[in-house]
């Protein structure tokens, strides 16, 4: 006998498809716990069942070797008519199973236990099931334990629907702030090319860099869905893209890492410091290290410390600092000053032989999942 459609079917329907769970591969928790079910309640068989429009699918099953049958064979679409728990000690003493080719044959399915699956609102999406070929009974601890572990079935789910929501909602956050960003930063070079004053210019410039690195920053962490930590060589690479294609005929700009020191991992906000300070060296080289149309190198260079801290030196091999504004004047010293605070370290002027280096050294907190707490970090914010 076919069971009777649910009194709230499209309700029932709408809420098994929310858990986006149907067709989706085997999983070791699910599975775990139809193990779990059929050795506590002695069946060869256990099941979580979901009962779709005209079919049931097994999310995980032991002791039948298959995915779905059709919904006219189901019995669990017969127990989501009931309440929250249905035992059947002989199928084929009961009138729903009458037909039932799962039940009426020389090897059918003879005993069969299920505690419901609900919905937060309450409504049925299948059940979590035993079976066997014999007729039978469960005891109480059984019966208890079967309830217990179907609302184990219904936590995985809902953790799961909350994550791919929360993904959802993250992924169009992302897309916003990622075109937001990208109008600032055209906003500003269009204000930075009306500007007439030198100074204003100048800031207007440091912005615009500074939301570059940050939109650079926000694409890492999208791309490598790595919880606000960044993995400090590749946000360096994907940085210089943009601003090697400024730089003049003739100057190359590189990064320089090992495979560790590259693979070193940073808070968002130690990445979003470390990117402006790089903007700017880089935007300064440019400008003052190679006059008169002059050939040369420009080059950030990463290297972990023997105390896991990591020193990142920008250098360029241009005519150094007696022919170029230094980084540690003007605008570029409030600038170095600030990011000096977030990341609570100094910068060192190398003094090269030839060209203009600075170096700064620090703790990578993304490393230990967490931010520095400071009074120095909570005023550069």
């Amino acid at each position: 006998m076919k069971a009777q459609k649910h009194p709230r079917q499209a309700a029932r329907l709408h809420a098994l498809g929310s858990y986006g769970v149907l067709d989706t591969a085997r999983e070791k928790d699910f599975d775990d716990i139809v193990k779990l079910a059929s050795r506590i309640c002695g069946t060869p068989i256990s099941v979580v069942n979901l009962i779709d429009e005209d079919r049931q699918w097994f999310k995980a099953e032991v002791g039948l070797g298959i995915s779905e049958t059709p919904i006219e064979s189901s019995i669990c679409a017969h127990a989501i008519l009931e309440e929250n728990f249905v035992e059947i000690s002989d199928t084929q003493a009961d009138v729903r199973m009458a037909g039932n080719p799962l039940v009426h044959t020389d090897r059918g399915l003879r005993f069969y236990a299920g505690a419901l699956l609900k919905s937060s609102d309450g409504l049925p999406i299948g059940t979590l099931c035993v079976l066997d070929y014999e007729p039978r009974q469960l005891d109480e601890v059984q019966r208890e334990t079967l309830r217990v572990l179907a609302n184990q079935v219904m936590a995985l789910l809902e953790m799961k629907k909350a994550l791919d929501e929360a993904t959802i909602l993250r992924q169009e956050v992302d897309h916003r702030v990622k075109n937001s960003l990208q109008s600032i930063v055209s906003y500003t070079r269009i204000l930075s090319r009306a500007m007439t004053n030198p100074e204003g210019q100048k800031a207007l410039d440091s912005l615009q860099r500074r939301i570059q690195a940050m939109s650079v920053l926000h694409e890492q962490i999208y791309r490598t869905q790595s919880g606000g930590a960044v993995e400090l060589g590749a946000y360096l690479d994907s940085l210089c893209v943009p601003l090697a294609a400024l730089a003049a005929p003739g100057i190359r700009l590189e990064v320089e890492a090992d495979d560790a020191s590259a693979a070193a991992r940073i808070s968002a906000s130690q990445a979003a410091a470390v990117g402006t300070l790089v903007n700017e060296f880089v935007a300064n080289s440019y400008k003052h290290a190679f006059p008169d149309e002059r050939s040369g190198r420009v080059w950030i260079a990463i290297a972990r410390q023997p105390d896991d801290k990591i020193r990142i030196t920008c250098a360029d091999d241009g005519v150094g600092v007696s022919g170029h504004t230094p980084m540690d004047t003007g605008l570029g010293m409030k600038v170095a000053a600030m990011i000096c605070m977030q990341l609570q370290t100094e910068m060192v002027d190398e003094k090269p032989a030839r060209g203009h280096a600075v170096s700064f050294t620090f703790e990578p907190y993304g490393e230990q999942h967490a931010e520095p707490c400071c009074e120095a970090q909570s005023s550069a914010a």
